[in-house]
């Protein structure tokens, strides 16, 4: 079974071709950063007109990448929920359409099951049940997976994100949009432990997150002193530090409490080089092991919704039928069944 994927929940218009049978046959994405840079953040209404012009090309490069006709197309999966409600409409209103015409089945589906199932692309994947970290722009979350669709939510933010937390730091420092990916880069040239961050909720005794708290020391920080070029190096290393440092120690007690082994990370702050560097050597500490997507994986993109897609027709689930469909904008992924 080939299943298209058709991600536009936010940023990046995503276009993917999976197959139950070969695994991956390709996938593209656009990213709108230079588009949004201008704003210091994403703006919707240009967001959603972006995606409408990428999806025809970018469905086009991906059949020609899969070797596929539009007719080799047995399924469509596109993502429904959360995200933006304009951008969510452009890619489910497409995905309906393109399935109308090729009288195939069409599944919405949950933008962070996709994030959540994407390290099972990779070629040695982890075997349920799992601990999954899902640490993105908008949602910091502990999962117990016991098999597609069966999450138990352990923990999550009680406030910001961490990736907004970084995004917003990386703001206060001066640098440039997307703010996690500038901040990490500037923390390479940076010396943590010069200035004192807090680890917010780290000796908490639950699974619970809170990064507003990080970000408003760094405030406090910043409004202390004029810093120099060294000073907000050092600055940018101890907030990565505070931040890898937490989310690791909560989800090794995660898999602690549930005694599991193995922990799959997903999300865009999944390809922090710190974060992993400090989730390998804990989480071997206690004869476990990390699972990630691929690098080019853990941003949005097509192939986990192809998956995801995929992954829920196999085990039964109605697609959508008639045309009528929704989008859903605030999707808690524990509502899922």
């Amino acid at each position: 079974m080939i299943v298209l994927g058709i991600e536009s929940s936010c940023d990046e218009t995503g276009v993917a071709l999976y197959d139950t049978g070969r695994g991956l046959l390709g996938h593209a994405v656009h990213t709108q950063v230079a588009m949004h840079e201008a704003y210091g953040g994403v703006v919707p209404e240009l967001a959603s007109r972006d995606h409408i012009r990428r999806l025809i090309p970018l469905l086009e490069r991906v059949l020609a990448e899969g070797r596929c006709a539009r007719r080799d197309i047995d399924a469509i999966a596109y993502t429904a929920g959360p995200g933006l409600a304009g951008a969510l409409l452009v890619g489910a209103s497409f995905a309906e359409s393109l399935a109308l015409a090729l009288d195939v089945p069409v599944l919405p589906v949950h933008h962070l099951e996709g994030h959540l199932l994407s390290p099972l692309l990779a070629n040695d994947a982890p075997a349920f049940p799992f601990i999954a970290l899902l640490v993105s722009g908008g949602h910091t979350q502990l999962m117990r997976v016991a098999r597609v669709g069966d999450y138990e939510l352990l923990g999550e933010s009680l406030d910001d994100a961490a990736g907004e937390a970084f995004d917003k730091t990386a703001k206060l420092l001066g640098l440039g949009y997307p703010g996690g990916p500038a901040l990490a880069k500037l923390a390479e040239s940076g010396a943590p432990g010069r200035f004192k961050l807090p680890r917010p909720m780290l000796a908490s005794g639950d699974l619970s997150f809170s990064f507003s708290g990080l970000k408003t020391a760094v405030l406090t920080a910043v409004r202390a002193r004029e810093l120099s070029d060294a000073d907000r190096a050092d600055l940018a290393a101890e907030f990565q530090e505070a931040a890898t440092e937490v989310l690791s120690a909560k989800a090794v007690a995660a898999c602690r409490q549930s005694r599991l082994s193995s922990l799959v990370v997903a999300g865009g702050v999944g390809a922090n080089r710190r974060l992993r560097e400090r989730l390998d050597r804990d989480m071997a500490k206690i004869g476990g092991r990390v699972f990630y997507p691929a690098l080019d994986l853990c941003t949005d993109n097509g192939a986990m919704i192809a998956f995801a897609g995929s992954q829920r027709l196999l085990q039964g689930t109605a697609p959508n039928r008639g045309g009528a469909f929704a989008v859903h904008p605030r999707w808690p992924l524990d509502e899922l069944r």
